[in-house]
């Protein structure tokens, strides 16, 4: 089956994969049956089986899964095997914690710079990385080849800068602003709306409530 034909489910699938194989790889785990990685993750064995064979299959009869192999190449199914450049738009406390998070160097996504409008933020440091003025960035993005950047900045001003960051070249944006955008069909987004997760969570949660009381 070629990429385009994989569903997103299947692709939104493949990072929990990664994590749990990398838990298993910490904990010495050399191989594992797909019934095993089921009762784990909590996703059928036929499941995991079937997404997995949307790009070769991996497993072998009688034995299940080398971790450490499957592992590897969920990596670079996923793209980790890359190093990709980084910056973060919104110097406030939600992008200096993600410029915090050293787990993203790990995996490949090098931050070299985030970039705020406040002048008192001008020249600190984020652990290592600076931070520097919103109207910097242009010049910035084409000189030192960003292919990602994380939005983090209020509604007001994310359309007006993801258009800045498409015009010089960014072709995948994390957006962590209030709203959707609306980017040339070649631009990656990755949408992250903190209050309507939490607002599913709280939906969630009343309707095990209610259910409770009914039972």
């Amino acid at each position: 089956m070629s990429e385009h034909e994989i569903s997103k489910a299947v692709v939104k699938r493949l990072p929990r994969y990664y994590r749990y194989l990398g838990d298993l790889i910490n904990a010495r785990v050399e191989r594992i049956p797909s019934n095993e990685l089921s009762d784990m993750m909590n996703v059928t064995a036929s499941q995991i089986r079937q997404d997995l064979n949307n790009f070769g299959g991996f497993g072998q009869q009688g034995y299940g899964y080398n971790v450490k192999y499957l592992y590897n190449e969920i990596g670079k199914i996923i793209g980790l095997d890359k190093t990709y450049n980084m910056v973060v738009v919104g110097g406030g406390h939600l992008g200096q914690a993600i410029a915090n998070y050293v787990k993203f160097e790990k995996r490949g996504f090098s931050i070299k710079c985030i970039f705020d409008i406040n002048p008192e933020l001008d020249g600190k440091m984020v652990r290592g990385i600076p931070i520097r003025m919103t109207d910097e960035l242009p010049r910035f993005l084409r000189e030192n080849d960003i292919q990602i950047a994380a939005l983090t900045l209020p509604k007001s001003g994310a359309e007006t800068v993801a258009s800045v960051l498409v015009e010089n070249g960014v072709k995948a944006i994390w957006n962590f602003a209030h709203t959707d955008l609306d980017l040339p069909e070649d631009v990656v987004v990755e949408n992250v709306h903190l209050s309507e997760s939490l607002m599913q969570l709280s939906y969630d949660l009343n309707h095990r409530r209610t259910m409770e009381k009914k039972s």
